[in-house]
C-alpha cells in the first residue's frame, strides 16, 4: 500500500511514519509543502496533516496563517488530486476538537453541531475544503484530534518541566475539559480509518475518558510523585498568550462514538496508564 503523508515531519507525522513499516507500506512524506499530482499518483491513501502551529501567541497575521495553511493548503491538495489518474481510495484530512468550540460540560460526539470562535471556524472551513474530493470518488475522513500525549513533543513536553521542578499546577480554575489521546492510539486510529471503508466523515480522535484540567493535573503530579499546588492564574495566561489563552482556559468533553461503534479498541482508555507508559 502506498501512503502519502503531508506534515509528516511533525510530532504526529513522525509517529505515523512508524505505524506503517516496510515492506507492507510505501511512504511518500512531505513537510508543510503540498505535494503535486505526480507525488500523489498511484497512492492508495493520503494523510493530510500540514498546517501552521496553533500553539503560539495569536496576532492577526498568525491567525491568517493558521487559517490559510489549512484551508488553502487543503484546496491545493484537492486540486493536485484532480490531476491524478490513479486516485487514492481515501483522504484522511486532519481537523481538531476545536470544531466544537467552548461547550462547558456538554458531551460531544461526532453528531454535535459546530461551535463558535476562531478555531471552530477554521476547523469547519478546513473540513469543508477536504470534502470537495468526494466528487472524485474518494472517501474522506476528518479526524478531530484532541490533546495528543506522547514522548518528545506535543502538550506533555510543555507540561513536564514545570512539574519536574515542583511548580506544576492547574490552569485557571481547572474546570475545563481535556479530551486527550495517547499517540499510539492516535496512530492506530488513523490506520483503522484507512482500512475500514465504513469510517467516513468526522472521527473524534480522543480517548473515551476525558478529564478536567484539575483531574489531569492531579494524575500527572501523582505519576511524577510531585505536588500540584501552583495553579497558573487565568490573567497570567492571558498576558503570556493573549487571545490564544482561551484555548487553554476552555475545553471540550469529546467522546469517540464513531471509533467505538466501528469496533476500535483503545490501548489506553484511562489517563493514568497512558501517562505511566510515557513517563
Amino acid at each position: 500500500m502506498v501512503i502519502v503523508i503531508t506534515g509528516g515531519t511533525g510530532f504526529i507525522g513522525k509517529r505515523l511514519r512508524e505505524q506503517f513499516p516496510s515492506p507492507a507500506f510505501t511512504l511518500r512524506v512531505s513537510g508543510r509543502k503540498i505535494p503535486d499530482s505526480a507525488a500523489l499518483e498511484g497512492a492508495d491513501a493520503v494523510i493530510h496533516l500540514a498546517g501552521e502551529p496553533v500553539a503560539q501567541r495569536w496576532s492577526a497575521a498568525v491567525k491568517q496563517r493558521i487559517l490559510d495553511s489549512r484551508v488553502q493548503g487543503t484546496r491545493e491538495l484537492v486540486a493536485a488530486l484532480r490531476g491524478t489518474t490513479k486516485r487514492p481510495a481515501v483522504l484522511i484530512s486532519a481537523s481538531a476538537i476545536g470544531y466544537y468550540g467552548d461547550r462547558a460540560d456538554e458531551k460531544l460526539t461526532e453528531s454535535a453541531a459546530r461551535g463558535s470562535g476562531f478555531l471552530a471556524d477554521v476547523c469547519a472551513q478546513w473540513e469543508d475544503a477536504s470534502r470537495e474530493v468526494e466528487e472524485l470518488g474518494i472517501r474522506v475522513v476528518n479526524p478531530r484530534i484532541g490533546l495528543v500525549l506522547g514522548r518528545g513533543g506535543g502538550a506533555l513536553a510543555k507540561m513536564l518541566p514545570a512539574f519536574r521542578m515542583w511548580v506544576g499546577g492547574r490552569l485557571g480554575e481547572g474546570k475545563q475539559w481535556m479530551s486527550w489521546i495517547h499517540i499510539d492510539d492516535l496512530a492506530r486510529l488513523f490506520e483503522f480509518a484507512i482500512e475500514n471503508p465504513g469510517i467516513r466523515g468526522a472521527l473524534n480522535v480522543t480517548a473515551p475518558a476525558p478529564v478536567t484540567n484539575a483531574e489531569f493535573t492531579a494524575q500527572l503530579a501523582k505519576v511524577l510523585s510531585r505536588p500540584a499546588v501552583f495553579p497558573v492564574p487565568a490573567v497570567a495566561l492571558k498576558v503570556l498568550f493573549g487571545e490564544m489563552a482561551g484555548v487553554l482556559l476552555t475545553g471540550q468533553r469529546v467522546l469517540p462514538a464513531a471509533a467505538l461503534a466501528g469496533g476500535f479498541e483503545f490501548s489506553f482508555a484511562a489517563l493514568t496508564p497512558a501517562l505511566k507508559s510515557l513517563i
